[in-house]
């Protein structure tokens, strides 16, 4: 199943630096493993905010809230998830725009 995660990073900009940094690193470790295991499909920077956008693939909800909540910076994410379903009249990922 698919789904589209809008995520935005709430972290204070008072944190302390040398935490946010091991965050960061840690964040960016599991991000690589969920790639190779096939659940990050897709992942867009959203520019001017620390947010993304991306689709996720999870066998259900429930497993897509423990790929999320296994990421390092979970506790301080504003996460958004829709689910997506197949349309009939999606050209495929050939078509172009």
């Amino acid at each position: 199943m698919d789904f589209l995660v809008h995520i935005d990073v709430g972290l204070s900009p008072d944190f302390a630096q040398s935490r946010r940094e091991d965050l960061i690193r840690a964040e960016s470790a599991r991000a690589k493993e969920l790639v190779e295991q096939g659940v990050i499909c897709r992942l867009w920077r959203i520019p001017g905010r620390w947010a993304n956008v991306g689709i996720w693939s999870a066998d259900d909800g429930t497993a897509l809230h423990e790929a999320l909540s296994s990421l390092p910076l979970y506790p301080w994410l504003d996460v958004r998830v829709t689910p997506l379903a197949h349309h009939p009249s999606d050209p495929g990922p050939a078509a172009s725009m």
